[in-house]
């Protein structure tokens, strides 16, 4: 089954002493990119952090937001962090500004508030701290899952696309076979044609028409092409179909689709197959862009 390497997941759990919420995004990319907001109570938390993401998200560009606020009876032992909060209201109150519009400066402080490392958490039980984590790990497995069913539902949508662009090459080569049927008489008249020529010749070379007649049969023949190209297309089907998305192994079969496509298109000489070839191309080109969003 494809999966995208596009999606998204949020989560919120709220307990008696913090509210967390966890939000990811990720995209496209040849590896795993994991960037992480964590806030400072939690940075030693960042590589175990990372390992779930790594564990779920196999591939693509990830970016990780963990918000935690304290509540209850812990936002008694939380005090807020004038100074970065001061630094996140001005930069906000500036960027308002440069985009011309004034802001309403308590929404500006309630965002200010939500920012990373916003509050100074005072409390050194171990035991509330562990507890606090427990949630938090809750809350990102619980956003992991969901930006796994995104990736997943993505994933299923790209294999419809990917069907109909297969199903379109397959029957623009049935017509390239069918228009092969009218070509080819073209090809022998022209062909026995010259073989007349050379026959008539004085200087008739029976080495140089052997080698001559095996060129043009080798130059328009597009018959293991079009073998190839089918093989390849079933392969390509079989490939998507497959239990584990492998978005690489996509790329390279869209590669040797290509390949073939284009032999036939540079030995057809003939211009409704050539007509074909650029529409078969057209297909490609869609699956080649969307392979590169696979996992």
């Amino acid at each position: 089954m494809l999966k995208s390497m596009t999606g998204y997941g949020v989560s919120n759990i709220e307990s008696e002493s913090i509210n967390v919420t966890v939000e990811i995004k990720t995209l496209n990319s040849k590896f795993l990119d994991i960037y992480c907001r964590v806030p400072r109570n939690y940075s030693e938390r960042e590589i175990e952090i990372r390992n779930l993401i790594t564990q779920s998200l196999e591939r693509g560009k990830v970016e990780f937001t963990l918000t935690v606020q304290p509540v209850g009876k812990a936002v008694a032992s939380t005090s807020v962090n004038r100074p970065l909060v001061s630094a996140y209201y001005q930069d906000l109150s500036e960027t308002a500004g440069s985009l011309g519009f004034a802001p309403d400066t308590t929404e500006l402080l309630r965002i200010a508030l939500q920012m990373p490392n916003a509050y100074n958490n005072e409390t050194v039980d171990e035991s509330s701290k562990e507890n606090d984590w427990s949630q938090i790990k809750v809350a990102v497995m619980e956003a992991l899952r969901k930006c796994s069913v995104f990736r997943e539902q993505e994933g299923r949508m790209t294999a419809d696309k990917f069907a109909e662009y297969i199903a379109t090459i397959q029957n623009l080569l049935d017509q390239v076979a069918e228009q092969d049927k009218t070509r080819i008489p073209a090809v022998r008249e022209r062909l026995e044609k010259q073989v007349r020529d050379l026959l008539t010749d004085d200087n008739f070379d029976p080495n140089r028409f052997e080698q001559e007649l095996i060129y043009y049969v080798e130059k328009f023949d597009i018959s293991e092409e079009k073998i190839r190209l089918a093989n390849h297309l079933t392969y390509f089907t079989e490939t998507m179909k497959a239990s584990e998305s492998n978005g690489k192994k996509l790329n390279f079969i869209a590669q040797e689709i290509g390949r073939e496509i284009n032999t036939i298109g540079s030995k057809a000489n003939d211009a409704t197959i050539q007509h074909l070839v650029v529409q078969m191309k057209d297909e490609l080109e869609k699956i080649k862009e969307q392979t590169m969003n696979i996992i």
